[in-house]
């Protein structure tokens, strides 16, 4: 007896076959859409939202694309996850996993075209990611104990980021603001205490790196505008009891004299938590919250800098740099920490005032202040140095360092090919689509480079074929060229990355047989 109705009305659900093309189609669309991002000659989307204002982003990051797409493709979603993983992890290989996930569905999309099971295909995924990894770690140089040569790693592998990006017209001189500030971290990845400051104006050869903290405020009216050796209170505290607050309080009066009694009062209220603020010894009180005029001419008459509405990072990112720890009572001054750094002082970045924190305890901490024409360079110029500081903060972890520019993809799929013709059976088909896969990598970087990519993969195909090569493509001249001479190099913790996290969902979405759609909710008619 056939079941006649097992869903509600409007719940839909696709098997076999049809399912599995919805996927393969959902998730090869979505690797086309950032598939002309990839590479030095990658091209740049714009993103225009339809909510308020219309606001425009322009970006060629894998990442940033995909997350501002509202897709209704499951499988598009994997995709989609997979790369924010990739940004929030590493920071690099946003396209280049999404592009490489989508090859090898494509290819899977054949394999079952022609009757081999997906679990066979897995499987021979499974045993070709492994050889490709190991291949890698066979050629991966570490010059961790060679402070010389591993900084230039470190310039080349910023180089490498940023030569797709907006920034690869000054990217050398990026490159070192990049590495300087991640060289300050001494091996934490902690990326809190970069600072990265965004001023229209200028040029984005403008942009440069300030040792110590800048907060983008102004120093108040009738303050010192010079500290030198500053003891900072950082707090997130009221200075506005200037009116009675609770609401909807009514006090009556029978007379003038008591309203202004009960002012009076509060005017007292507010002095002594001034007082109590001074009394920490110190001669810069930066608040997060508002700070009203009679508090600050306290603080003006007590010689105080008194910093108001600093933003919440601002607030955090300045009591780690101080070494201070941010205070809301003030009651006992021995527990709380104060801040210190040498000099306060106030400097001007094109048109605007800030204040500039140098000297401070943590040595880590520094500041990138980023020049550019308009707001949208600017954003994918933060973006762009995200993604550098982010790759070169686990490449002083992880110091094992690959060649660029196709160089890692081709030994993968040399590895991989000779693993084919090794392993009986029909895993063998799905090892040999594993290693046309990862060749796809390089094609797309020939592509939109303009290049002829067949001929081009083919020729470093036959220069792979001869041992220890190192040729990748050269997009600038158009030619296979030597990557170590060229200078183009990769973090090997990026790669092993890009190559597990594509694996992974290429395999997920390929196990997928059935696809349920549930019913939307009604609403009810409330009448």
């Amino acid at each position: 007896m056939a079941v006649e109705k097992l869903f509600k009305d409007e719940a839909t659900e696709e098997k076999g076959e049809r399912a599995r093309m919805a996927s393969f189609v959902g998730a090869m669309a979505i690797a086309d859409l950032v598939k002309t991002t990839l590479g030095p000659k990658g091209m740049d989307k714009i993103l225009q939202s339809t909510g308020r204002g219309h606001s425009v982003t322009v970006t060629n990051d894998g990442a940033t694309i995909l997350k501002s797409l509202h897709i209704d493709n499951p499988a598009a979603k994997v995709l989609i996850d997979i790369s924010k993983v990739q940004d929030d992890e590493v920071g690099d290989g946003t396209t280049s996993v999404v592009v490489l996930a989508g090859e090898l569905l494509r290819e899977a999309e054949k394999l079952v075209g022609s009757k081999i099971h997906p679990m066979t295909i897995i499987s021979g995924y499974r045993m070709a990611s492994d050889c490709a990894r190991k291949a890698l770690l066979d050629r991966v140089k570490d010059n961790k104990d060679n402070a010389e040569k591993f900084r230039s790693d470190l310039m080349r592998i910023a180089m490498t980021t940023l030569s797709s990006k907006i920034l690869s017209q000054d990217k050398e001189h990026f490159a070192k603001l990049a590495v300087d500030a991640v060289m300050r971290l001494k091996g934490s990845t902690n990326l809190e205490s970069i600072q990265i400051i965004k001023k229209a104006g200028g040029s984005l050869k403008d942009s440069f790196l300030d040792e110590g903290f800048i907060l983008d405020k102004k120093i108040g009216l009738g303050q010192p505008k010079r500290i030198e050796n500053a003891n900072i209170l950082v707090a997130n505290t009221a200075m506005d009891t200037d009116k009675v607050k609770i609401y909807g309080a009514r006090v009556r009066v029978d007379s003038m004299a008591k309203v202004a009694q009960i002012e009076g009062a509060e005017k007292e209220k507010m002095r002594e938590k001034v007082q109590k603020i001074i009394g920490h010894g110190i001669n810069c009180f930066v608040n997060r919250q508002l700070i009203y005029n009679f508090p600050e001419e306290l603080f003006a008459d007590a010689g105080i800098l008194a910093i108001e509405h600093a933003d919440f990072d601002g607030i955090e990112r300045l009591a780690l740099v101080t070494g201070g720890e941010i205070a809301s009572t003030f009651d006992n001054p021995e527990s709380v920490k104060l801040g210190h750094c040498k000099l306060i002082e106030e400097i001007m970045i094109g048109e605007d005032k800030l204040i500039h924190f140098s000297g401070v305890e943590m040595g880590q901490a520094c500041t990138i202040v980023l020049r550019g024409a308009s707001f949208h360079v600017l954003d994918e110029a933060e973006r762009s140095l995200h993604d550098a500081l982010c790759v070169l903060s686990q490449t002083v972890n992880d110091s094992r360092v690959l060649l660029g520019g196709g160089w890692p993809e081709m030994v993968m799929a040399k590895a991989v090919d000779e693993l084919a013709r090794k392993t009986p059976g029909k895993k063998s088909h799905a090892i040999e689509a594993f290693s046309r896969a990862l060749i796809a990598i390089p094609t797309t970087i020939a592509d939109n480079a303009g290049l002829d990519s067949a001929e081009l993969v083919a020729q470093l195909r036959a220069e792979h074929h001869k041992e220890e090569s190192n040729a990748g493509i050269d997009v600038i001249t158009g030619s296979v060229g030597d990557m170590s001479a060229l200078g183009i190099s990769e973090a090997f913790k990026v790669k092993q990355a890009v190559l597990l996290s594509a694996t992974e969902a290429a395999e997920m979405i390929l196990r997928v047989d059935e696809i349920i759609t549930c019913a939307p909710r009604k609403r009810e008619d409330r009448m």
